[in-house]
């Protein structure tokens, strides 16, 4: 198949958006291939102003243009953008994994409706190419389970506590001082991007469409001295960590909560703003693959790689919507977790169904047992509790 001639027009210039003019810039083939950038203001920048608009329909009405690169930070802007984009015929390369996770059947459909391809392989884990080789490397039925530290800036803020000794709110004022995070952190250390590209994975990895809020997502901004210190004496470092499993009789599960991993798991030695995934099957066991989750030449670089694909008719196949049948979301599976709290009260609100060690102590205290998703979903709110944290051990009960 013939080579496309791109003629491109990017909507945001923020980090992402002059990682990936730069990036580009280095490409012989796609040196020339924006036409136009869109933005919301006027402000002084590197490029000439004939190369801005500050008004989107400047791009997707234009008919020349046959690929939108969306990188605004707003989901709901992005949505109207690709898919006004989407519905005018033209190719789309985005990064913005809300969106993508909050519309993913509908994305789909667009897709296959206009004979168009979105490709998003930035919105998962920067410049790792994780989505394209859960594509069309596992593309089978042996794939078990991913898992993996799917965001930079939590890692990068314990990853100063666990190696550096620094308390957490330091450690988070680093990382948003060297941009890693924002000035309000909580999309990130909550869990909330760690989130939204675990269910952008699962697509790609059991063609199941996962609506966000049914999962499970607890950050890390309630942990304590109290919680490094016990990890420390395990052995352990405490790890954000995202991870879709397959269980008997088709079905998955899946979470993201913090998490005690020790020195023989892959994941153990990801640090800074490094993102680590780790792909388990049943023929080839598990392989692990590691790159930098975020900064704009990162994130960029992946962008630039769809793009390529691009030129190429590439797009996803969604291979395992098709032959991969009837997999459903169970959220009754039992994992074991670490709670720690303060007023013993709060322990009525856990319906543990089995403990394996407590501690009662003058300040805090713990349990560990065993507890279903669902038990904790019912609960979440009161999981923001500043008086508690959870952790998962790592170990799960067989369904």
């Amino acid at each position: 198949m013939a080579r496309q001639e791109l003629k491109i027009g990017v909507f945001g210039f923020g980090v992402v958006g002059k990682g990936l003019y730069e990036v580009m810039k280095q490409s012989p083939a796609l040196d020339k291939a924006i036409k136009k950038i869109c933005v919301r203001s006027k402000k002084q920048r590197d490029l000439p102003e004939s190369f801005f608009t500050y008004n989107p329909d400047d791009i997707i009405n234009d008919e020349e243009i046959n690929t939108v690169v969306e990188l605004v930070d707003d989901s709901e802007a992005a949505y109207h953008i690709v898919k006004k984009s989407l519905q005018k015929g033209k190719n789309v390369v985005s990064a913005n994994k809300k969106m993508i996770a909050e519309h993913m059947a509908e994305m789909i459909a667009l897709q296959k409706e206009h004979n168009v391809s979105l490709l998003y392989e930035a919105s998962a884990c920067g410049s790792i190419p994780v989505i394209r080789s859960l594509e069309e490397y596992y593309d089978n039925d042996l794939l078990l389970s991913v898992t993996g530290i799917l965001n930079g800036s939590s890692n990068y803020i314990l990853s100063r506590v666990f190696d550096n000794g620094q308390p957490y709110e330091v450690a988070l004022k680093e990382a948003q001082t060297l941009g890693f995070a924002e000035s309000d952190p909580t999309f990130d250390v909550e869990g909330f991007d760690s989130l939204y590209k675990l269910v952008i994975l699962t697509m790609h990895s059991f063609g199941v469409v996962i609506n966000p809020d049914e999962v499970l997502n607890y950050g890390i901004s309630n942990i304590s001295d109290f919680d490094i210190n016990y990890a420390r004496e395990k052995g352990f470092k405490i790890k954000l960590v995202g991870q879709v499993e397959r269980l008997r009789e088709n079905k998955i599960t899946l979470f993201v909560l913090p998490r005690f991993v020790g020195r023989d798991k892959y994941i153990y030695a990801v640090e800074e703003e490094f993102n680590g995934v780790v792909i388990k099957g049943l023929a080839y066991d598990k392989q692990f693959m590691f790159g930098k989750g975020a900064g704009g030449h990162p994130t960029g670089s992946a962008v630039l790689s769809d793009i390529t694909a691009l030129m190429h008719n590439y797009r996803y196949e969604y291979k395992k919507t098709n032959y991969f049948q009837g997999f459903s979301y169970f959220k009754d599976a039992a994992i074991e977790i670490y709670l720690r709290y303060r007023d013993k009260e709060v322990l009525s609100h856990f319906d543990f169904q089995s403990v394996s060690e407590e501690y009662r102590g003058p300040k805090n205290s713990y349990v560990i047992g065993f507890i279903k998703l669902s038990s904790l979903m019912a609960i979440r709110e009161k999981l923001r509790d500043k008086q508690l944290f959870i952790a998962a051990t790592g170990k799960a009960l067989n369904y």
